[in-house]
């Protein structure tokens, strides 16, 4: 590939961020427009935003490679990564928008009436968020490094530069702007070449696929036909995505809980849409580019693509606007994870004022930039799934038990997150280590089917043997989750 690519697309789409965030802050005045935008942004805006900052490398990148290397098995990670915003529809979005809460710490802490359960909550959403963060600066790396050739620090570099100037100069209000735009850029960087490449297939005029070629055989080579890790794979992205920060701070800048539920419904659409590009990229893949799975590189796939086919100025063309696309998907996903992180940070730690939410911001970007520098990462879209594992297991608990059960107690809740955390995270670094026919491999390569139940299990319990714990104002703040607002007309009626 060109290197002149990646360098023209890394700069463009910096610039264009840098000054949209930079609008932003000509409108950020308070802390309320740093924390959750005022709470004014409305539904089809907002539903961009967190289809900007949900369509991470996992999706953008990590999909299509999973498909090259593992074939069908892949597809269970788009459908899981939909439905699960099914679970914030239904479970939480309205009721967590009405709970008045800046952070997820802050409904911990108003929920239970508990510091403990805030700080337990707050150490878990800085922990998921930097986990989050890692693969994020893992795709820049690989992204800047096949198409320039310079160093992995230098993708890495650029992305955590950019997304803290963004965030530090206008915060939710200017982040709004940014992942809303890299939305619409991310799905025309992988629509735009897609549909090029199967018109040219389909007119004949490009590169015949071999006869004979399987698609998709019996058994992927990497995952088996096993039940169980299909299983424990869509627990952990139904329930995880119900507690990932940088998606549920999103449901706090809607006006009111109709808002929240409308916003929801408008993602599932443009999720749905979106995740049909990553699958023809894949299928594509495995035909034209198998040498990438061999070659242990199958998340370069959505890169290499449009040049392999295509090929001349139109290659490069198409090229460029898929690297555009995949910077864009590292810039907005790790800006929302920032923002969410900063937003806790800043507010356990430093006082929660706009300096101190800066601050933050700087730190919440820096830590996860040290650890991507000292780790690699072959597999994106897995990765990511052991994030979501974790969060199933942690913070998923607290949230719907916290909404839809009054017998919640403060100890239940941390002896649950305690216990989802230590056992979901040790099995996460024995996973690592584990030999390939090891009968433990999938138990603990995909815990989610386990730690989930054990956490839900712990909370319950401990919540029951604790019933004098339980919050004296609980009656008042279920009221608070559960009945729906008052139209604002209503409440202030003109005269």
């Amino acid at each position: 590939m060109n290197p002149a690519i990646g360098y023209t697309a890394l700069i463009v789409v910096s610039v264009v961020t840098a000054v949209i965030g930079f609008y932003g802050l000509r409108i950020s005045r308070t802390t309320s427009d740093f924390y959750v935008a005022s709470r004014t942004v409305k539904p089809w805006w907002n539903a961009s935003a967190i289809g900007g900052e949900y369509l991470s490398a996992a999706s953008f990148l990590g999909i299509a490679g999973l498909i090259v290397m593992t074939g069908v098995d892949a597809l269970w990670f788009p459908i899981g990564y939909t439905a699960g915003y099914l679970m914030l529809l239904f479970f939480v979005a309205a009721p967590l928008r009405r709970s008045g809460a800046y952070t997820i710490p802050d409904f911990a802490e108003a929920r239970l009436e508990s510091a403990t359960a805030r700080y337990v909550t707050s150490i878990l959403v800085v922990v998921v968020g930097w986990f989050y963060i890692v693969p994020q600066l893992h795709g820049a790396a690989l992204t800047i490094r096949t198409t320039t050739g310079l160093p992995s620090w230098v993708g890495a570099g650029a992305v955590v530069v950019v997304v803290v100037l963004t965030v530090v100069t206008g915060g939710m209000r200017s982040i709004t702007f940014v992942q809303a735009f890299q939305y619409w850029l991310k799905l025309t960087a992988l629509a735009v070449p897609a549909i090029f490449i199967l018109l040219m297939l389909s007119g004949g005029t490009g590169p015949t696929i071999p006869a004979g070629t399987e698609l998709f055989p019996p058994t992927s080579p990497i995952t088996g036909d096993s039940t169980y890790r299909t299983l424990s794979l869509l627990i952990a992205l139904l329930f995880g995505t119900l507690g990932l920060p940088h998606v549920l701070v999103r449901f706090y800048t809607n006006p009111d809980g109709a808002a929240a539920r409308r916003t929801t419904l408008i993602v599932l659409g443009l999720l749905s849409f979106f995740y049909l590009f990553p699958t023809i990229y894949g299928v594509l893949g495995r035909v034209f580019l198998p040498e990438l799975a061999e070659g242990g590189y199958p998340d370069a796939t959505v890169l290499l693509l449009p040049g392999t086919l295509v090929g001349g100025m139109a290659g490069d063309l198409l090229s460029a606007l898929v690297v555009a696309g995949a910077f864009a998907a590292f810039l907005s996903t790790t800006s929302g994870l920032v923002v969410s992180l900063a937003g806790v940070i800043s507010q356990d730690l430093l006082g929660g004022s706009v300096r101190g939410f800066r601050l933050a911001a700087v730190l919440a970007a820096v830590v996860p930039f040290g650890f991507a520098m000292m780790t690699d990462s072959l597999a994106l879209a897995g990765s990511v799934g052991l994030v979501f594992a974790f969060t199933a297991s942690t913070i998923c608990p607290l949230l719907l038990l916290g909404i839809w059960w009054r017998g919640l107690t403060d100890a239940g809740a941390v002896a649950g997150m305690v216990t989802g955390g230590i056992l979901c995270g040790a099995a996460i670094v024995a996973g690592v280590r584990v030999d390939p026919d090891s009968p433990w491999r999938d138990l603990l390569t995909q815990p989610a089917a386990w730690t989930v139940p054990a956490a839900f299990l712990v909370t319950i319990i401990v919540s029951r043997a604790t019933k004098h714990r339980r919050s004296a104002s609980v009656s008042r703040f279920m009221t608070k989750l559960h009945v729906p607002e008052r139209p604002l007309a209503q409440e202030n009626p003109r005269t």
